[in-house]
């Protein structure tokens, strides 16, 4: 049972691969071709600007058309490249954030670690002080007695 479970996620993980690593292909191919037809167009504006006014004004209402409908479909295109940034930079921040947060738990351990240090050391010269200061104080009772 188990083992059907694991290849199903590994199946769907690897499908969605698969998927981003297509839809990243498209987009890039689409772009490639977006700027093929702009220049395509650009230049057989230009070329039949230079043939006769109604025929220019004609052509430039239909390249307008054309780049409005190129710069629509470059801004779709955009928006999916986004998203795909958009998923890295969140996948970059919970990586740096967990890192963040090792890192100050183990300061933090750092820090209570030497507090302990320094309480036993202070707790054991305050033992060694007494201890002289009593043996002290009984050697000039047993001084004085005598």
């Amino acid at each position: 049972m188990w083992e059907i479970e694991v290849v199903v996620a590994v199946e769907v993980e690897v499908v969605v691969v698969v998927v981003v690593v297509v839809v990243v292909v498209v987009v890039v191919v689409v772009e490639v071709v977006v700027v093929v037809v702009v220049v395509v167009v650009v230049v057989a504006a230009a070329a039949a600007a230079a043939a006769a006014v109604v025929v220019a004004v004609v052509k430039v209402v239909v390249v307008v058309v054309v780049v409005v409908v190129v710069v629509v479909v470059v801004v779709v295109v955009e928006v999916v490249v986004v998203v795909v940034v958009v998923e890295v930079v969140v996948v970059v921040v919970v990586v740096v954030v967990v890192v963040v947060v090792v890192v100050v738990v183990v300061v933090v351990v750092v820090v209570v670690v030497v507090v302990v240090v320094v309480v036993v050391v202070v707790v054991v010269v305050e033992v060694v002080v007494v201890v002289v200061v009593v043996v002290v104080v009984v050697v000039v009772v047993v001084v004085a007695i005598r």
